[in-house]
């Protein structure tokens, strides 16, 4: 699991450069959920471009992100039963 949080981590400071990651995330977890929908839509979609190899990278950056806030106790674990009583909320 280390080799997927310094892959992140170095992956990260690419986009640090370009991109403040942190607030873009924010500012879309503010969107009215309708938009957010939208916009996850469309970011779904573009992984659909991407090779084989690509996308099992950008997985495995994104398993170690999350791996790094869990380590970190910026995020808590949510269990898969919660996660599907709120999707079903959503769908309501």
């Amino acid at each position: 699991m280390m080799a997927c949080v310094q892959l992140v981590e170095v992956n990260k400071k690419s986009w640090s450069e370009a991109v403040d990651i942190q607030n873009l995330e924010q500012e879309a977890l503010s969107l009215p959920a309708e938009d957010r929908a939208k916009l996850a839509q469309k970011l779904l979609l573009s992984l659909d471009t991407l090779s084989a190899e690509e996308l099992e990278q950008a997985w495995l950056i994104e398993a170690g992100r999350r791996a790094h806030e869990l380590d970190r106790g910026e995020v808590q674990p949510v269990s898969a039963d919660e996660v599907r009583r709120k999707a079903r909320e959503l769908l309501r």
